[in-house]
Formats: C-alpha cells, sequence, structure tokens
C-alpha cells in the first residue's frame, strides 16, 4: 500500500486516490487542498483542471504545469493554517508550504490559498505566495563597539561577541 502523498498518513486510495479519481468530491477546503498537492505529485493534469474555479480556467497553462509537475520531486506538504472551508462553509482559506527539488535545488512554496464552494463542489480560486516573515528583534541591537551585555565592561567584540 502506497502512503497518500498529502501528509494524511492514510494510505493513498483510503484517501486522496478516490478524489482524484472523480469517485468522490472534497468535503472540506484542506481536503481539495491536499488532494491538489498529490496531483501535482502523480502529474494528474485533470484533476488540477476540473478542480479549477470554472472562472478562473482562463490563465490555466497545463503544458507549463504539467512540465514544473513532471521535473520537481516531491517532499511533502505542510499545512500552516485553515480558515473556514468546512462542511457547511462556502469558502476558506489554507495557507501551506509544499516541499519540493527542481533542478537539483530545494525549494518551498509558501501559499494563502483561496477556495469556494459552489453548488456543493469546493474549487480552487487563486493563492497569494507568501514571502518570508519578518523577524522583530524583541530587545535591542548589540553593536560591535557597544559595552559587552554581560556586564564585563569591555567592548562586546572583545567579550561575547569573540
Amino acid at each position: 500500500m502506497e502512503t497518500c502523498p498529502c501528509g494524511s498518513g492514510l494510505n493513498y486510495e483510503g484517501c486522496c486516490g478516490p478524489l482524484i479519481k472523480g469517485e468522490l468530491a472534497a468535503e472540506t477546503a484542506e481536503q481539495l487542498m491536499r488532494a491538489r498537492y498529490t496531483a501535482y505529485t502523480k502529474v494528474e493534469m485533470d484533476y488540477l483542471l476540473t478542480t479549477l474555479h470554472p472562472h478562473h480556467r482562463g490563465d490555466y497553462d497545463p503544458k507549463t504545469t504539467q512540465a514544473w509537475a513532471e521535473k520537481s520531486q516531491w517532499h511533502g506538504l505542510e499545512i500552516l493554517k485553515t480558515e473556514k472551508g468546512g462542511t457547511d462553509d462556502t469558502d476558506g482559506q489554507v495557507e501551506f508550504i509544499a516541499h519540493f527539488t527542481q533542478d537539483e535545488v530545494r525549494r518551498e512554496h509558501h501559499e494563502m490559498a483561496d477556495f469556494r464552494k459552489d453548488k456543493g463542489q469546493w474549487y480552487f480560486v487563486n493563492g497569494k505566495v507568501m514571502g518570508p516573515k519578518q523577524i522583530i528583534r524583541q530587545e535591542p541591537k548589540v553593536g560591535r563597539n557597544d559595552p559587552c551585555i554581560c556586564g564585563s565592561g569591555k567592548k562586546y567584540k572583545k567579550c561575547c561577541g569573540v
């Protein structure tokens, strides 16, 4: 039995397989997100197209998408946050990181994906690529020539900064 690439820990046939084959529909936005990731790993372009909201299919480039999926080695999906997107919702967001290697470089795709449910069917609407989070220092920065933070009376560069 093959473990599902989506990271659920379930086997593929008991998780994303039936969705990708069209036997079941995703019940939540997160379930659709996981199945779409799995579709990339399996190069299932038809599923990616059918789960893309019909109003957003004009920008879809199947050849480029397929080339990217085929050339990538997939390492895992990390779901960071889900807002709404439950069985009783009509919209939802899933923040995720897809880990992959392309051209021998390990990469991460961090995105906030928007989903909409129309006529009982969940669709991917669009996504916003998330940049790295800015680190905000809680304490003041110590310069090389400032007095050392340990209280020795020496300059930081001659004490703890060595």
